[in-house]
């Protein structure tokens, strides 16, 4: 056996609500997230955010493969500048909670871009 540790797949979900005169700044920091993640293409992190239909409320499911279980999200400038001013725009404290992940599936995205191959 060889010295490298296995990795650890560790999954959490956040929900919160967003004060409705900061939600265009909220999914402005979000989408420059994604921006990011599109750019740097980290290999290891699995992110998806959705806004519910009271226009409000928010979702992350975050998951990421590190050997160590910890996620590398919070690593991404663009992540640091979207929790930097968090509190000023949430309603609700967010609420993270660890999630077991019981099956994936990665169809196209709803973006029309067809998700990262492995090769």
């Amino acid at each position: 056996m060889s010295g490298q540790k296995s990795p650890v797949i560790s999954s959490v979900v956040v929900g919160y609500t967003v004060r409705p005169e900061a939600v265009a700044e909220h999914v402005r920091l979000v989408e420059a997230i994604f921006e990011q993640l599109h750019t740097d293409r980290p290999g290891n992190i699995e992110y998806k955010v959705m806004r519910l239909h009271d226009g409000v409320s928010f979702v992350h499911i975050s998951t990421a493969d590190t050997p160590d279980g910890s996620n590398p999200l919070p690593e991404l400038a663009s992540f640091r500048q979207f929790s930097k001013d968090a509190a000023a725009r949430v309603a609700t404290t967010p609420e993270p909670t660890a999630a077991d992940i019981i099956g994936s599936y990665h169809p196209i995205a709803p973006t029309g871009e067809a998700p990262a191959s492995d090769d």
